[in-house]
C-alpha cells in the first residue's frame, strides 16, 4: 500500500463517488507532508481521478492539478438555500458525467451538511427515490447519525 488514507475516506456509490474529511487535514491539523501522502493513496490505492471541493476558498486546489487531478467545486459556507444544494448536485452531475471519473467530495470535516448531501444526491440522481432510505444508507455507509440539518438537504421528489 502506497500513502496515507485520508481521514473518514469512505465509498458513497463503489468505485465511483467517495468522501473524506479535508486532504491533509483542516485548520491547525493541516499537513503538507500528510496532503502529499494522501494525495498519493487516493491516486493509487483508490484511483480518484476528481476531487469536487465544498470549501469556501482555493486551499490546495493548485496541489491537486498538479498532481493530476480534476478539480472541480462548488463552495459551500455560512448560510445556504435550496439554489446552493441545487449547485452542488448540478456540480456532481457534471464530475460523474464521464463513466471513468472516479470523484472525491471533501470538505473540512465529514460533517452533517456533506452528509446530507450526500443522502440528497443519491435522491437527485434518482439512485434511491425514498428522502428516508437515503437517510438511512447514508447512515449507515459514514457510520454517523443524520441530524436536522443533514436531513433538510435531502430533496423530495415530486
Amino acid at each position: 500500500m502506497t500513502g496515507l488514507k485520508p481521514r473518514e475516506f469512505v465509498w458513497v456509490i463503489q468505485g465511483r463517488l467517495a468522501v473524506s474529511e479535508r486532504i491533509g487535514g483542516y485548520g491547525i491539523q493541516h499537513r503538507r507532508v500528510r496532503r502529499e501522502e494522501e494525495i498519493l493513496w487516493l491516486k493509487e490505492e483508490a484511483g480518484i481521478s476528481t476531487v469536487f471541493s465544498l470549501l469556501g476558498g482555493m486551499q490546495n486546489q493548485a496541489s491537486y492539478r498538479d498532481s493530476g487531478f480534476d478539480v472541480r467545486g462548488e463552495p459551500l459556507t455560512g448560510e445556504y438555500d435550496r439554489s446552493d444544494v441545487r449547485r452542488v448536485f448540478e456540480g456532481l452531475d457534471e464530475a460523474l458525467k464521464d463513466p471513468h471519473a472516479v470523484v472525491l467530495v471533501h470538505r473540512d470535516l465529514v460533517d452533517d451538511t456533506l452528509a446530507g448531501l450526500l443522502a440528497g444526491y443519491l435522491v437527485h440522481s434518482e439512485l434511491v427515490d425514498d428522502p428516508i432510505l437515503a437517510a438511512a444508507l447514508i447512515q449507515e455507509i459514514l457510520k454517523r447519525p443524520l441530524g436536522p440539518e443533514g436531513r433538510s438537504l435531502i430533496p423530495v421528489p415530486s
